[in-house]
């Protein structure tokens, strides 16, 4: 009799607490790899506008440059908006 009780009660019960440790155990896989997967989109997007944002201030810092030589009469207008162009279609 002690057989059958064992049998029927104490082993299910211990199978359905190693699913359930199993099944948190695979949860937490799950969202660790979707944590890792945010943390590299956001990293690959906030090197994505630091880049954007030092390639804008070396094509102001370029503009600057070419218009300080305009000014001082060291180039003239068209070779100006010449070079201009070439960067702004860079």
């Amino acid at each position: 009799m002690e057989k059958i009780i064992f049998f029927g009660l104490v082993i299910p019960i211990m199978a359905y607490v190693l699913y359930l440790g199993g099944m948190a155990i695979m949860n937490g896989f799950k969202s660790k790899e979707a944590n890792r997967a945010e943390k590299e989109e956001a990293e690959s997007e906030n090197s994505e506008i630091s880049e954007t944002s030092s390639e804008s201030s070396n094509l102001s810092d370029e503009l600057t440059k070419l218009n300080d030589l305009r000014e001082k009469g060291i180039i003239s207008q068209e070779e100006f908006e010449k070079a201009k162009n070439k960067l702004l279609n860079n």
